[in-house]
């Protein structure tokens, strides 16, 4: 009797238990993200909260890494069969995903509202031969920072226009005891330095490759490392440049001690804050500047992208959160970090209140991104380069040679 009891009572539980269980089982997917510049950390967490709100059914595991860890992280996963579903992945690693199968190609999935409703330029983030990887989510380019008070006190009407100007306005600034050295670069040796290098690659007219051979051992890829060395050994560039990645770059221009700086989009609104930076208000943005007879600005492409890996177990729920994460809505809401990648939102009054000075910045420069190579031997490339910046940078070799040196150890 006592057992039929026990028995009862079990069953009890056990229907209790089932009924209280959600009808829906749980899919858990894993993201990976880079835990610096654009979205902040809190923002895509903020944003995955929202998303598991109209989504219970979905849970999103976030891993942050730095951008410097992102590419390795991503492909190590591959090679051990699984870890993430959604990955960020930059601009510059859609041929090597897609040649060696880590992204899908999500062209199928990209719906007619996505395709017209996204700026065209977008689109070059995410795409490999005619195919598409992933969603454009962070578009981004490098801008000119500015100190108005630095510049009003040196009796400098109007920000530099070309690069040469930008040079002549820190020795004023310079000479009038202002700052010891007036601008600042993200030159250490990393993905960073490439980004300031292809700036001023596009600003000279320059070229990385032709006919798949690397060319930017002379004409403006040459032009432009010349440019980097003689502003550092002018004493014009901080010393510490060398060392600097974009957030180094971003505290010494918000402690005031830059009156120039090249950063990403972030910047304007972190800089103009009062809760962080000591030039808030005073912060001003204009394109990277051109160069007298080849351009009238300078933009290196730094945008980003949400794609699924290959050995995702559950892409169909990977694209429900990729589609909220670039949705329209969502990147309004974030507009003061990253601008979004539709079109019509620079319609919006939401949207630019506030960062007016930017969006008119960006108007010029989203229009003439210069992309790093397209080639699944980036990573080779870029390494090479960055030795070669390195290298001319502490004198170790000439720019000429320092360049020469990296093209033959480009894997092109």
């Amino acid at each position: 009797m006592l057992k039929s009891i026990q028995t009862a009572l079990l069953g009890a539980t056990l229907l209790g238990a089932a009924l209280a269980s959600p009808a829906h089982a749980e899919t858990k997917i894993n993201a990976l993200f880079m835990a610096q510049a654009a979205y902040s950390e809190a923002d895509v967490r903020a944003m995955t909260e929202a998303f598991t709100k109209a989504n219970p059914d979905v849970t999103v595991n976030l891993e942050f890494v730095p951008y410097e860890g992102l590419h390795d992280k991503t492909v190590l996963a591959q090679g051990s069969g699984g870890g993430y579903d959604v990955v960020l992945f930059d601009v510059i690693w859609p041929a090597e995903y897609a040649t060696n199968k880590v992204l899908l190609d999500v062209s199928d999935k990209i719906t007619g509202d996505m395709k017209t409703g996204v700026l065209p330029g977008a689109w070059t983030t995410v795409e490999y031969q005619g195919k598409r990887y992933g969603m454009p989510w962070i578009l981004d380019t490098k801008y000119l920072f500015y100190n108005k008070e630095i510049l009003e006190k040196a009796g400098i009407k109007t920000p530099p226009k070309t690069w040469a100007e930008l040079a002549e306005q820190a020795k004023i600034i310079k000479d009038k005891g202002l700052l010891a050295t007036p601008i600042a670069w993200s030159w250490s040796q990393a993905e960073a330095a490439i980004c300031d290098y292809a700036t001023l690659v596009s600003a000279y007219g320059g070229s990385f490759i032709k006919d798949g051979k690397p060319v930017f051992q002379s004409g403006g890829g040459l032009d432009a490392l010349n440019y980097m060395v003689d502003s550092y050994k002018s004493g014009l560039t901080n010393p510490n440049s060398k060392e600097f990645l974009e957030e180094d770059v971003r505290r010494v221009f918000q402690n005031g001690e830059a009156a120039f700086a090249l950063n990403w989009t972030y910047m304007y609104n972190m800089a103009n804050d009062p809760k962080d930076s000591k030039v808030a208000g005073k912060a001003g943005v204009v394109p990277a500047p051109g160069i007298d007879g080849k351009s009238t600005v300078s933009a290196v492409n730094g945008s980003m992208g949400l794609g699924i890996t290959s050995t995702s177990k559950h892409p169909d729920e990977a694209w429900k959160y990729i589609a909220f994460m670039t949705s329209q809505q969502t990147q309004n809401q974030y507009a003061k970090l990253s601008l979004p990648i539709w079109t019509s939102s620079y319609a919006d009054p939401a949207v630019s209140k506030g960062q007016e000075e930017l969006i008119a910045a960006a108007k010029q420069s989203l229009a003439v991104m210069y992309p790093r190579p397209t080639t699944p031997k980036y990573q080779e490339l870029s390494t090479a380069l960055q030795q070669a910046v390195q290298e001319s940078l502490l004198g170790q070799a000439k720019p000429e040679d320092a360049l020469k040196t990296a093209a033959a150890n480009s894997g092109l």
